[in-house]
């Protein structure tokens, strides 16, 4: 994507990147600040601090021989400084870059984050340059958890030491210090210099929006044409930090994208798809602060890894990583993360759950979800169908049979098989356990306690893996056991949620307020799943209506518009938006479930399927350049909104276009 050829406007386009350690830096193509998390370097610690906001702002500024100064972008304390917008924004093998050109002056500016590491490199190249110009880059702080917000107030002082190469500022987060450090030409000026900062998303959220941010100087470099210049701040140590020259720093950032690649099946390497398998990259990480997993996994040969939900507030969810983990390991090449993945999480099995989430900078999950643990059973088995990795099945069958004997006779939060029928049921007072999870306050937006559609397509789908893998492991006993289980609840199941009366099937049955007919994509995974619980002769009845209903370029509505409920527009403040999360907002990933429902009704039309991606196309260009959004307006234009990244949407639109291949 470039300037020259799209019509966006650089204050809304956003871009992102990431260090595999949860940290990012992230930012508007024009540099103006309008989010909380917007920042060139948030910090993931190896501590249970959390996530901060290491450097807010960079300030870049060329004075040229009159001392007339232009910024590069939008500027956050000057204001009098005349800005110069970007000419031209494209991701160079997934990094941000930037050219600005006014007279005499031609500037290209690249932006990276070294991989495991909390250390941010931007790179000016002078292309051209006036005689007795400089360059003069001023940080800016207000060292405060990533998700705080804005208006948290700036610390009375800074201690600020300046060792005539290296500038070091503790930052108020344990023992770490944020290291900032510039050309060996570089002369570091104090200059304490504070600018208030208003935050419009935070406005249109409706949070506090308005906040200060403090610089402690800036660095100055004479210029000369054909000249780099990199700008380096991290909260690692000297040595860390020194270990790679910039140089050295981007030739192996360079080298790690191509390796991503090239891992890939060729037809992955470029184009959409290769913007996408570098999309994926994004969300694979290592939690930094489990020292006792690590050690853990370390003492049997693997490696604690997970994955970030979406940027910007989203950590690592059981249910996100399991539904994204075909999408952004499996098809990239990445097996040997995915079985990483796969045995992390099953380390963490409790009552036969996986967790559902693991709050920021803390070890211990929680785990209130009923479908993050059956989404573990359909990862593993599409990782088995990669990978026919008998050692990683064995090794997890005690934790597979622990979970399925906790469903049969009752687990936390009320999920359990029913004994009159066999279907899973799931409900908890001030909980929402299945993926439509909105609660504000003490509302749950979408109550679906009972038997819900999907929660019990993925148990049959479960039952059915669990006794294929037993029989596979010559436990023919208990395999023909779970078949018996299985088979009564997919008799159950089409005797139970289907509606004559609307000729789809039930989002929930058995509920608090009896059956819900409620026209949701949900009953999609009836069909969808490797082992599908709807009876073939209703397939396309369901698919028919979520076409008709629910279908849109960008993925799938989560309520019929004709519903009374229907939300069609996802904005306003934090309860307005939770009103409309899952009553009609387009959810992207969405789209993964349909296509495998079309494709088991139409399997010899896989160049049509491929059509139903193409909305992605213009829309990675749209909000977070190279990756895609997790929600959409129901109603078009389709606005997107919330995260502006979010790795279900990107691993299963790569899963879908690898499964639509031609």
């Amino acid at each position: 994507m470039s300037l020259s050829d799209t019509n966006f406007s650089a204050v809304n386009v956003e871009w992102l990147v990431t260090n595999g350690l949860g940290g990012y830096a992230t930012g508007t193509v024009s540099g103006k600040l309008t989010r909380r998390y917007h920042s060139l370097l948030v910090a993931a610690p190896r501590s249970k601090a959390g996530r901060f906001l290491a450097l807010n702002a960079l300030d870049v500024c060329i004075e040229d021989a009159d001392q007339v100064a232009r910024s590069l972008g939008d500027y956050t304390f000057a204001h009098a400084v005349q800005s110069i917008p970007p000419a031209d924004f494209f991701l160079n093998e997934g990094l941000p870059e930037w050219l600005y050109q006014w007279e005499g002056f031609k500037v290209q500016k690249r932006l990276l984050l070294n991989h495991d590491q909390n250390t941010v490199l931007v790179r000016y190249r002078i292309l051209s340059a006036r005689p007795e110009s400089k360059l003069i880059l001023r940080p800016g702080i207000n060292f405060r958890r990533h998700d705080d917000d804005v208006n948290v107030p700036l610390a009375e002082r800074y201690s600020i030491t300046w060792d005539g190469s290296r500038c070091e500022i503790p930052t108020g987060f344990g023992d770490l210090i944020l290291r900032m450090q510039c050309d060996r030409a570089a002369e570091f000026i104090p200059n304490d210099e504070t600018a208030n900062v208003i935050f419009e998303m935070e406005r249109n959220r409706g949070y506090p929006f308005e906040g200060g941010i403090h610089s402690p100087g800036c660095f100055v470099v004479p210029l000369t044409e054909g000249q780099e210049v990199t700008f380096t701040a991290s909260t690692e140590t000297a040595e860390v930090m020194d270990a790679l020259t910039p140089s050295h720093a981007h030739e192996r950032a360079a080298q790690r994208r191509r390796a991503l690649l090239q891992r890939c099946s060729p037809p992955l390497r470029a184009g959409v798809p290769g913007r996408l398998v570098l999309a994926a990259d994004q969300f694979l990480f290592h939690p930094p602060n489990r020292r006792k997993d690590e050690i853990w996994a370390r003492a049997a040969g693997d490696q604690v890894r997970s994955v970030v939900a979406g940027y910007h507030w989203f950590g690592d969810w059981g249910r996100d990583t399991m539904i994204s983990l075909e999408g952004l390991t499996l098809v990239t090449g990445r097996r040997t993360e995915a079985g990483w993945i796969l045995r992390t999480f099953a380390h963490y099995v409790q009552n036969g759950l996986i967790p559902n989430l693991f709050p920021e900078g803390q070890e211990r999950g929680l785990y209130h979800t009923a479908d993050a643990t059956l989404w573990f059973f359909h990862a593993l088995q599409r990782y088995f169908d990669f990978t026919e990795d008998h050692t990683t099945l064995r090794l997890l069958m005690p934790k597979l049979w622990q979970i399925m004997e906790a469903h049969l006779e009752g687990t936390d939060f009320g999920i359990h098989a029913d004994p009159e029928d066999g279907l899973l049921v799931q409900g908890a007072p001030g909980y929402q356990l299945t993926w439509m999870d909105a609660k504000v306050g003490d509302w749950v937006v979408t109550p679906r306690r009972g038997k819900a559609v999907e929660i019990n397509a993925l148990w049959y789908n479960a039952l059915c893996c669990f006794s294929e893998w037993l029989k596979l492991l010559e436990h023919t006993e208990e395999s023909q056991r779970f078949t018996q289980i299985a088979e009564r609840a997919l008799n159950s199941f089409n005797r139970r949620f289907w509606c004559e009366a609307k000729g789809y099937l039930y989002d929930v049955v058995d509920g608090e307020t009896g059956d819900d007919a409620s026209c949701r994509p949900n009953q999609l995974f009836a069909i969808s799943l490797p082992h599908p619980v709807l009876d073939r002769s209703r397939w396309s009845a369901v698919l028919d209506v979520a076409t008709r209903e629910l279908l849109t370029p960008v993925g799938l509505r989560t309520l019929s518009p004709g519903d009374a409920n229907y939300k069609a527009r996802y904005d306003g403040d934090l309860r307005a938006r939770d009103a409309a999360y899952h009553q009609g907002s387009v959810w992207a990933w969405l789209i993964g479930p349909y296509i495998d429902a079309w494709m088991k009704i139409h399997p010899d039309r896989p160049g049509e399927a491929r059509k139903f991606l193409d909305g992605f196309i213009a829309h990675l260009d749209e909000a977070c350049v190279g990756s895609i959004s997790e929600i959409f307006d129901g109603d078009a234009p389709h606005t997107p909104r919330g995260c502006i990244a979010q790795a279900w949407s990107v691993a299963e639109v790569l899963r879908c276009w690898t499964a639509t291949a031609t």
